[in-house]
């Protein structure tokens, strides 16, 4: 799976409606374009393929008074939603889920109920409980990874991976049945996104003319 997509569909959602400068500005406030393919020719072609999907509706605007070319912005449809939160579920449960793909579905993790999030993450943790399981039946890090020559440091690095992930998730866990964040249905929730005009300070460069579009 591809961050890029559960990205766009998660900002615009958040947004509303919103046009591609928008989303772009609000993945590099999250620092997506440093840990994902959140690249602004990635964003815009996501955009325009999603909307071609039916999973966004593109508004044509007209220009401004002060001219320009007009521009389009985009609001997720009932498909999109649904596709949405398939792609948050899959990535939160999916042990073997590559890092900027898990990073956006912890993003949106908040817009599911609390209840559900901690049984997705209970189920991440199994994943990778049952994966190393698997692995350790032909070795075990006691045996230190000498014991496989050089490519048992392979072993061994997966090993620790799987480790860390399954330790960092049960904190998460942990850290949301303690009453952390605010989820779906408990209120207000966390404003991820900069207001038209708003500045952003880890923003890549001004928009162009395909920006807008």
């Amino acid at each position: 799976m591809s961050a890029i997509r559960l990205l766009v569909l998660g900002a615009v959602r958040q947004h509303g409606r919103a046009h591609g400068y928008q989303v772009r500005n609000d993945l590099e406030y999250w620092g997506a374009h440093e840990w994902s393919n959140a690249k602004p020719g990635s964003i815009y072609h996501a955009l325009k393929q999603m909307a071609k999907q039916g999973l966004l509706h593109a508004h044509e605007i007209a220009p401004s008074t002060a001219g320009g070319p007009p521009r389009t912005e985009y609001e997720i449809t009932e498909r999109g939603t649904e596709e949405f939160f398939s792609l948050l579920r899959e990535s939160l449960t999916a042990h073997d889920q590559k890092t900027d793909v898990l990073s956006a579905a912890i993003g949106f993790i908040v817009d599911l109920p609390r209840d559900e999030a901690v049984a997705l993450l209970t189920e991440r943790v199994r994943g990778l409980e049952q994966w190393r399981a698997s692995v350790t039946e032909y070795w075990t890090p006691e045996e230190g990874p000498q014991s496989l020559g050089h490519i048992g440091e392979i072993m061994n690095m997966w090993v620790s991976s799987a480790d860390f992930g399954a330790e960092w998730t049960r904190g998460l866990i942990r850290r949301i049945e303690e009453g952390a964040y605010t989820f779906a249905g408990e209120g207000e929730p966390f404003v991820g996104v900069r207001a038209e005009g708003e500045e952003n300070p880890y923003a890549t460069g001004e928009p162009h003319e395909g920006d807008l579009s």
